[in-house]
């Protein structure tokens, strides 16, 4: 009887294993697929990792778009009745603290953002609010066993859970603090899932030339956008620009500074046509955005 129950439940997890991967791959498909991003590994990411393993115990919390009358009051909570996968393998965000608007983000936004920063393999990449690590297990998929993968997460509750969720992946470090302070590992690629006021001055100096940044620039919990930022080889005029406009939580760690023109700037309608990231010189005509020490300019570098 016993032989009898625990090939039935190894039958069982084969089954919803199965469930799981099939799902996984029209979901990837549908979030990464060629109308979304160039790089086709990120699909495959995509479909390779199982997001069960990250958004915790069912039944699950999924936030889903409120209707425009209800925008103002924040996010709609949906509770899933049972522990099919079949919720989770939506574009939907995933509640991990719904109290504190902690989720695991939309995944046609951070397949997009991925695109844009581009990890190849071999390269070290760091993750600035990991979170559970959903999106770190992609990073490390992207930049493979010959990679590395810092992944700096404050909460010291989603740091424990995120280094369990992420041992298969011994190329991937979980760091239980801010990450936006010295010392930082010199880095190929900075990714950042919480928005900041402006670019850390660790994450600028952590930058290998050639480097990429991209973090959510916002004001307190407005809507802003991903800003990507490319380290040239001399010089203090950047590469930039804007990925899509993104709305995420506040980055724990560093000052949050008030910055109304910032959301004055964001509320003026379409993507702001940003070409460089400039840390010299006073802001001239081409300006789109002076944050004091820094500007945004519509200017090529």
């Amino acid at each position: 009887m016993a032989r009898l129950l625990r090939e039935q439940s190894m039958a069982g997890r084969s089954d919803s294993e199965a469930r799981s991967a099939k799902l996984r791959k029209v979901y990837a498909a549908l979030v990464a697929g060629p109308a979304s991003v160039a790089d086709r590994r990120i699909e495959a990411a995509f479909a390779a990792i199982p997001r069960e393993t990250f958004a915790g115990p069912a039944p699950w919390t999924i936030v889903t778009p409120a209707p425009r009358r209800l925008r103002q009051r924040g996010p709609v909570y949906v509770r899933t009745p049972d522990d099919d996968p079949a919720f989770l393998y939506q574009d939907v965000l995933i509640a991990l603290d719904a109290e504190r608007g902690i989720h695991i983000g939309q995944p046609s936004l951070h397949a997009l953002c991925l695109d844009a920063l581009a990890p190849q393999p071999g390269e070290t990449v760091l993750q600035v609010g990991t979170g559970s690590g959903y999106y770190t297990a992609l990073l490390a998929h992207l930049v493979g066993p010959t990679g590395q993968v810092h992944a700096f997460e404050i909460d010291p509750d989603l740091a424990a859970r995120a280094t369990a969720n992420l041992a298969p992946w011994p190329w991937v470090q979980v760091c239980a603090r801010s990450g936006v302070a010295d010392p930082l590992p010199a880095a190929d690629a900075i990714y950042v899932n919480a928005g900041a006021t402006r670019p850390a001055r660790a994450w600028l100096e952590a930058l290998r030339p050639g480097g990429r940044l991209l973090f959510p620039l916002q004001s307190g919990q407005g809507r802003g956008g991903m800003l990507l930022l490319q380290r040239p080889s001399g010089g203090a005029a950047w590469p930039a620009r804007f990925v899509s406009f993104a709305i995420f939580i506040p980055l724990r760690g560093m000052p949050q500074e008030d910055a109304p023109a910032l959301a004055t700037a964001f509320g003026r309608g379409d993507l702001p046509a940003v070409r460089s990231f400039r840390l010299a010189g006073p802001p001239d005509t081409s300006c789109w955005y002076d944050g004091g020490d820094w500007w945004l300019s519509t200017r090529e570098p």
